[in-house]
């Protein structure tokens, strides 16, 4: 019993304790590291089997090294970050599309056109890849065109001084970003000139010397209604953004996280439109990001039900349940087998000394009374269907030896007590 005990309270801690994974996230306007901490939020408040833990990384270069180092199980990075060799996709959260803004007074209306100009490139460092994947394809030496890194807050005054002539930077195509881009051009509309977005037109030329991008056309009046900006769909690139997962992190684990990502998704769409963009990732074995095992299990259907899942550990712990449970109850009848043959027998062996030195009937009546007991008492204790027959059959032997004695020692007691002419002494 205290064994069945023990393990099912062992079982009950071990599948019900909540697996707690520490996950990174940053971006330069904070909305990675708010979504991430809204989904744990979710996750805790739903009685999730998997937490997470949230960890400020800053950048989604920052997230990727820390990931690396195994510092944290998960990591928020984007497609073109380096070192995620031993990431592994969960969930794709939304795509990153490069968008280049001049204001509307700019001749050039493509990147292969611009001449003598000066582009900002929000973001700086996390932007780089995106700016050395373009220098592939384009001759910018030749075309005096340069790249300024510029801070976010400090673009349009970089735009409204002609420091910079066009802003570079990837944001994803929601009504949130769209909105903060058309602020960096408050400056302009009051000159009279409104935005405009530079086309990428060697989207795809860049996409196959870089393949974390892709050839991504902007649909026609993205950045503004009336008059649209764009007139038309315009060519450009995308990287996807992903919740990626370290390789050695355990597959039932990311399965369950999964699972309640995509349930945290649905309840959190109205607060986080972005999450409207969410999807399951390539599992494809030339992905980008391979996908994790854990993840593939979820999406493809293929999760295993509990005792699917623990038939073998169960099996095997059922048998040594069993195996403890006997040896435990083969003690005990051992233990009390022995304790059980000093009580039935020395007793009955020490009264046969006190037979032989009765002197008279009232002593034998005695010693036969505490002989019945003794009978009495063991054969109860014995009665039922596990009684051990060698240790009865010695009881029957020693009784009846008792017997024979009393009788013996009974005959003696009268024979002395009555005369040799046969007369009962007075």
């Amino acid at each position: 019993m205290a064994a069945a005990i023990g393990g099912g309270w062992f079982a009950y801690r071990y599948f019900a304790k909540p697996v707690v994974l520490t996950v990174a996230a940053g971006s330069a306007d904070g909305e990675a590291l708010a979504l991430i901490s809204a989904i744990s939020a979710r996750l805790t408040a739903s009685n999730s089997h998997v937490r997470l833990k949230v960890s400020d990384a800053a950048t989604s270069a920052k997230a990727a090294e820390m990931l690396a180092a195994q510092k944290v199980d998960l990591a928020v990075v984007r497609g073109d970050t380096s070192g995620l060799a031993d990431a592994r996709s969960v969930l794709l959260l939304t795509h990153g599309v490069v968008v280049m803004m001049a204001p509307s007074a700019a001749s050039a209306d493509s990147l292969g056109d611009l001449r003598n100009t000066a582009i900002g490139v929000i973001g700086g460092a996390v932007n780089r890849a995106v700016v050395e994947a373009l220098k592939q394809v384009y001759q910018f030496d030749g075309a005096r065109v340069s790249f300024q890194d510029v801070n976010l807050n400090d673009a349009a005054g970089a735009l409204a001084s002609g420091k910079v002539h066009a802003l570079l930077t990837v944001i994803p195509l929601t009504e949130a970003y769209l909105a903060k881009a058309r602020q960096l051009f408050q400056q302009e509309r009051a000159k009279g000139s409104a935005a405009k977005l530079i086309e990428i037109e060697a989207a795809g030329a860049v996409a196959n010397v870089a393949q974390y991008y892709e050839s991504y056309d902007i649909p026609k009046g993205t950045l503004r209604g009336a008059p649209p900006i764009p007139s038309d769909d315009l060519t450009s690139l995308r990287v996807s953004y992903f919740l990626v997962a370290n390789k050695s992190v355990n597959a039932d684990a990311i399965t369950d996280l999964t699972q309640s990502l995509v349930d945290a998704k649905r309840d959190l769409l109205s607060q986080f439109p972005i999450l409207g963009q969410a999807a399951a990732p390539s599992t494809d074995a030339d992905a980008l990001i391979p996908i994790h095992p854990g993840a593939a299990t979820y999406y493809n259907g293929s999760q295993q039900s509990f005792l699917d899942k623990y038939d073998d550990k169960l099996y095997y712990a059922s048998l040594l349940l069993g195996t403890l449970i006997s040896i435990l109850v083969a003690a005990w009848r051992f233990a009390r087998s022995g304790t059980g043959s000093e009580s039935m027998l020395e007793p009955l062996y020490e009264l046969g000394n006190e037979i032989r030195n009765a002197k008279s009937d009232a002593e034998l009546e005695d010693i036969e009374k505490r002989i019945d007991d003794i009978l009495k008492k063991e054969l109860t204790k014995n009665a039922g269907a596990n009684a051990d027959s060698a240790e009865m059959a010695a009881l029957g032997l020693a009784a009846h030896r008792l017997h024979y004695l009393m009788g013996h020692r009974r005959m003696l007691v009268r024979s002395t007590a009555v005369s040799p002419t046969g007369a009962t002494q007075q």
